[in-house]
């Protein structure tokens, strides 16, 4: 599909910044969280501020990759400070939603049938994302738990 907007480079970069953003496995202090959240709102400030000059469907793009880059931002700093299998669930999620109002908002580019069959691709795609985290936050729970656990688990369903 060659309907992707040409978004500017800095809010291309905020984007980049929010899915690359560094990770730390242990637990941060407040100092810490309070500064990565806020870094976090400077970045979405950015990326909207660059959707700012842009008109039509090509806004709405850019301004769904904005809010879902935050959200999934929002959701790795979760996951970095849990580490919990749970987290790390809510991030997966977290991602293929914003992917999945992205790839919504560029089906509206199209017409017809050719809508219609991306807008089914793409809650395809957001569904076995999604089931593919609830099964990976599952194997890594069942990994976790220690072997009398899984047999008492299994024995009392």
């Amino acid at each position: 599909m060659n309907f992707v907007p040409q978004l500017k480079a800095s809010a291309l970069a905020a984007v980049l910044a929010f899915a690359c953003a560094g990770s730390a496995v242990a637990a941060m202090d407040k100092a810490a969280m309070k500064a990565e959240k806020d870094r976090i709102a400077d970045q979405y400030k950015t990326a909207k501020a660059a959707c700012k000059d842009m008109k039509g469907n090509a806004k709405d793009v850019c301004m769904a990759e904005a809010k879902g880059a935050e959200k999934v931002a929002k959701a790795d700093l979760e996951a970095r400070d849990k580490g919990t299998p749970k987290a790390q669930y809510k991030l997966s999620v977290a991602k293929a939603d914003a992917d999945y109002k992205v790839a919504k908002e560029k089906c509206d580019d199209l017409k017809g049938a050719a809508k219609r069959t991306c807008e089914k691709d793409a809650k395809a795609a957001h569904k076995s994302a999604k089931d593919t985290a609830k099964a990976e936050m599952k194997n890594t729970k069942a990994a976790a738990a220690p072997a009398g656990d899984k047999v008492t688990t299994a024995k009392t369903k």
